[in-house]
């Protein structure tokens, strides 16, 4: 019997074309793995094309809950934002796509596990750590990196699948390259490739419009929360994925969550993409606006600094570590009571915030309002502010007296 090798399979041009290369070249079994992280129509006849394309096997398996509650929401409780823009959506998924790979490479006796990643992207990386850390013994073949890779164009590819027998349902023309899940839609490629170039929109959205084609008229939204965690959407009851489904429908129409950011890649060089998230836009603005109500000021000075920190941690592909996992045992700790009701009005592209509820909430009227009230005395803030300002007085005094001394 033949070794067997799982492939980390999407059903594009270059995994497609990986499947007889691999099967030329080491002589595998090849078992196609998709893992269906909310791809939507992506999908279809995938199984067919890969049995078709040379795989013995090919498992499709659904992770979009598992996504959405052990690895989209820690991210959106803690705020991780890489580079202040990007929310991580192909970030957060690697990782369980490693474990599921791992997973199915157990079950068949698989040798090895092979992706179509570039060796130019952040995948390789992502994929490759996540495999290390959960199955150290398993072979990685990464096909862009091999000697035995001698295809460096889509052209090329597209040639080798003819070559091959191997029937393609796209060309090679005009597809950017495109990752999408539950939570977002990369576009790179074309246009994007020079930053002097405005992106086609009309050409590349998929999932909303731009904000000057979104309505004339607002969409009222209201989001609750349970230690962190989104629990209903307009006050009906749901699951976290089908609240990110319904977000994304409901922001896609009103233009939000489109991101055209120049972003620093791990492997050192800039790379520009189109985002398009607009349930996370919408989601985590409204975790952050019920936290203003809750949260310290020192806690959440803190906890902004474990965010940015996550989100590279994220991005880097290490989320099978120690220091991942500290970080989110952190940023759960200061879940507790982020409890309530954030309510906003979607409008071309804008989140306008529309109130906040909740029964944690340490805003107190009282101490806010210009009135004076029982819990603050207004003379009280002499002190304070002699005493929090007592450095930057002795400071005054001390260049006073020296500039003193050099004009004698």
């Amino acid at each position: 019997m033949k070794e067997k090798i799982v492939l980390a399979y999407s059903g594009g041009l270059d995994t497609t074309a990986i499947i007889p290369w691999l099967k030329e070249n080491y002589d595998y079994d090849v078992i196609c793995a998709c893992i269906d992280c909310g791809q939507a129509e992506e999908l279809d006849g995938l199984e067919q094309r890969a049995i078709s394309t040379g795989a013995s096997k090919c498992y499709i398996v659904n992770v979009v809950d598992e996504l959405c509650e052990d690895y989209i929401m820690p991210c959106v409780k803690a705020g991780a934002v890489y580079e202040n823009k990007y929310l991580l959506g192909t970030s957060m998924a690697r990782p369980l796509i490693a474990k599921k790979l791992v997973e199915i490479a157990r079950k068949e006796g698989a040798v090895a596990i092979c992706h179509g990643a570039t060796g130019k992207g952040n995948d390789q990386i992502r994929f490759e750590l996540g495999i290390k850390a959960l199955a150290p013994d398993l072979k990685i073949i990464a096909a862009w990196r091999s000697d035995k890779w001698n295809m460096n164009s889509r052209e090329e590819e597209i040639e080798y699948c003819r070559k091959h027998g191997i029937h393609l349902p796209f060309s090679a023309d005009s597809s950017y390259s495109r990752d999408r899940n539950i939570w977002h839609i990369s576009h790179e490629g074309l246009e994007l490739e020079d930053p002097a170039n405005e992106p086609n929109y009309e050409h590349l959205l998929v999932l909303g419009v731009t904000p000057e084609k979104a309505p004339d008229k607002e969409t009222e939204v209201s989001i609750t929360f349970e230690s962190g965690t989104p629990v209903a959407l307009n006050g009906r009851k749901m699951k976290v994925s089908e609240i990110i489904t319904e977000l994304n429908e409901l922001g896609g129409k009103n233009g939000i969550g489109i991101v055209d950011i120049v972003e620093n890649r791990v492997v050192g060089m800039k790379s520009r993409g189109v985002y398009e998230t607009p349930g996370g836009t919408i989601l985590m603005e409204a975790h952050d606006q019920l936290e203003e109500l809750i949260l310290d000021r020192e806690t959440m000075e803190y906890k902004k600094n474990i965010g940015n920190k996550l989100a590279s941690v994220v991005y880097e592909g290490k989320w099978f570590t120690p220091l991942r996992e500290a970080l989110c045992a952190f940023v759960d700790s200061t879940q507790k009571y982020v409890t309530g009701e954030a309510k906003m009005k979607l409008y071309k592209g804008n989140i306008i915030r529309a109130g906040t509820t909740s029964p944690y909430s340490l805003y107190n009227e009282s101490l806010a309002s210009f009135t004076t009230g029982d819990l603050y005395d207004h003379h009280d803030a002499s002190g304070f502010i002699t005493l929090f300002g007592l450095s930057s007085k002795v400071r005054g005094l001390k260049m006073q007296s020296l500039e003193g001394k050099n004009k004698k």
